[in-house]
């Protein structure tokens, strides 16, 4: 198995992990675990092969997820784009599956961060799906297409503006393929949005079941796997922290409850596992590949 691309099944529905590249975060434990003490970090990262005095970069996939449902062929999410010298590859990755983008005809953009819309354009600034129709949380639509404020992530103000000049750059090419949701609603055929603001105002999850089996895609409702065993712990780039750890809250015994297989954006290659419990907490279990071993740092 290559890292670009991971083929399973999902009862009837055929999926693929597909990567746009990756990109290296520093400081990771200060942006992933913006909340945690000093002391919290020392005895946590040890346990997940992370030296807290040491770990000064993670590499992060940007991972987007093709569902053939049948009458449908559906993309979560667009990858990076140009953003930095090592995304914008989901567009040749698909093409190496045999999908062209001409294929997508429904795409689920789970918010409006530029690693999930900057595949929305293509090299030369053009729609990058033509034939597909774009689905979106309302409340995230109108949080974009605004004035958004930013002023609570404590990033640098050249990582806010390159936010939002992303949005304001790509989202309107969509307007006229786009269809805006406000409710827990089916999308197609065994596909349901699942509300999980907090990371971004109308942040979105899916829920996805075919033939009695379950798979719940949480973006970036968790950006780390440490996230599903510290559910408190929340990133700086969630923009709203207490509704952030509520709805990952949600999600992680949603998941749990039901022994859904989960996927995450950013979670190590291909970012698929299950929630299980081990000593009265959850935590991340990713799954077994034939030539991958994740490690969460």
């Amino acid at each position: 198995m290559s890292d670009n691309s991971y083929r399973f099944k999902l009862g009837a529905f055929e999926c693929i992990v597909v990567s746009d590249g990756n990109f290296a975060y520093p400081h990771p434990a200060k942006l992933f675990f913006a909340n945690a003490q000093k002391e919290e970090l020392e005895q946590v990262l040890p346990k997940h092969n992370c030296d807290p005095t040491q770990w000064e970069e993670c590499i992060t996939p940007y991972l987007s997820l093709v569902i053939n449902a049948g009458q449908h062929r559906v993309l979560v999410d667009t990858g990076a784009g140009d953003l930095v010298p090592t995304t914008g590859n989901l567009i040749a990755n698909l093409q190496a599956e045999g999908i062209t983008p001409e294929d997508i005809d429904t795409i689920l953009l789970t918010h409006g961060h530029p690693d999930h819309i900057g595949g929305i354009v293509d090299s030369e600034g053009r729609a990058a799906f033509p034939n597909a129709r774009y689905v979106m949380w309302k409340r995230e639509w109108d949080f974009w297409a605004s004035e958004p404020d930013l002023a609570q992530l404590k990033v640098d103000d050249n990582i806010k503006q390159l936010i939002i000049t992303r949005a304001r750059k790509n989202l309107p090419l969509i307007q006229s393929q786009l269809e805006l949701v406000d409710s827990e609603t089916e999308l197609v055929p065994g596909i349901c949005a699942v509300a999980a603001q907090g990371h971004t105002p109308g942040h979105m999850a899916l829920e996805i079941c075919s033939c009695g089996e379950q798979l719940l895609c949480i973006s970036d409702a968790a950006i780390h796997p440490i996230h599903l065993e510290q559910l408190n712990w929340y990133a700086l780039f969630d923009l709203e922290p207490k509704q952030s750890i509520a709805s990952r809250q949600r999600l992680a015994e949603r998941a749990f409850a039901k022994n859904a297989l989960v996927h995450a954006s950013h979670f190590p290659f291909p970012g698929l596992g299950h929630v299980i419990q081990k000593e009265d907490k959850l935590q991340w279990q990713p799954i077994e590949t034939a030539s991958i071993k994740s490690t969460s740092c």
